[in-house]
């Protein structure tokens, strides 16, 4: 449910998300590093892998439309990881405004600020994962986001597997600090929305996912996206702790290579977070990044 704020509002809540986001940037970004620093040998060589951190301007500059800070890494450990954040602000098309709550009463103007965070390991023991938070703001305003683990290895794939069982009492952890986040709609939502329909088949073990997320305390609502944030900056390090330091067969990179293409097929053909960025004159080498370095379709 979203509900409307008034002008006076907006601007100090506005800065407080955009500058969480950010925040929250800069920590998992220095939790992966710490990650990369901690890799053995044999299994991995060479430097360990640090963000580039690049800022971008949204548009061709003839105006302030917003921008972000675009971090990608490629290290030992991280193959590829994205973690990027952004604030923009604009108007939406006509067409894309029709799909959006409130875009029809603010004339199609838009403010949305938020983090965006995909991470593809070289081991394939260690699961991918994916997290995002937002705020975006029309004539109402929200919170969205969520995360989820994509387990690599078949033997993985499974809710009981540990990974998955630690990372969705994480997401329940997240939860409970909110009564208004209702923690078994947001996990089937989770799986109902990351379901690739042209396989039937589901792309990870799932998390929690929430969208147009407005109980009429923003505080409150905000506190909660922010939990969803710590809690993935804590667990998702810890499972990557677990695991990268496992040996991997040539076997297990080839399903490794294979599953990743799920990830692909998904963020190309349903993801709206994918389809927003690109509708809305986001950063395209930001957005797609995203994508795996390698990956193999048999």
């Amino acid at each position: 449910m979203c509900r409307a704020m008034t002008d006076t509002d907006l601007t100090p809540r506005k800065n407080r998300a955009r500058d969480w986001f950010r925040s929250l940037q800069e920590d998992i970004c220095a939790r992966f590093e710490a990650l990369e620093l901690a890799a053995e040998r044999p299994l991995y060589s060479g430097d360990a892998g640090k963000f580039e951190l690049t800022e971008w301007k949204r548009g061709d500059g003839s105006e302030d439309l917003g921008g972000g800070r675009m971090g990608l890494m490629r290290g030992k450990v991280f193959e590829k990881v994205g973690v990027h954040f952004s604030e923009v602000h604009g108007t939406f098309s006509e067409a894309f405004a029709a799909q959006i709550p409130g875009a029809d009463a603010s004339d199609g103007r838009f403010w949305a600020s938020g983090l965006s965070l995909i991470a593809h390991p070289r081991n394939p023991h260690v699961p991918a994962a994916h997290m995002n938070t937002r705020m975006l703001v029309t004539s109402q305003s929200w919170f969205g986001g969520g995360g989820d683990l994509n387990p690599l290895l078949s033997y993985q794939r499974d809710q009981e597997f540990e990974d998955s069982v630690d990372f969705h009492a994480a997401m329940k952890a997240a939860c409970d600090t909110h009564p208004g986040a209702d923690h078994p709609h947001m996990k089937e939502y989770c799986d109902t929305y990351f379901h690739l329909t042209h396989r039937d088949e589901p792309r990870g073990t799932g998390g929690i996912f929430y969208d147009r997320f407005n109980t009429g305390d923003w505080d409150q609502d905000f506190a909660f996206t922010q939990e969803v944030g710590r809690q993935f900056a804590d667990i998702y390090p810890k499972i990557v702790a677990r695991r990268m330091n496992e040996a991997w067969s040539e076997a297990e990179r080839e399903e490794q290579l294979i599953q990743r293409g799920r990830y692909v097929e998904f963020n190309l053909l349903y993801d709206r977070g994918t389809t927003f960025g690109l509708k809305t004159g986001g950063n395209v080498t930001s957005i797609l990044s995203s994508m795996p370095p390698v990956v193999k379709w048999p």
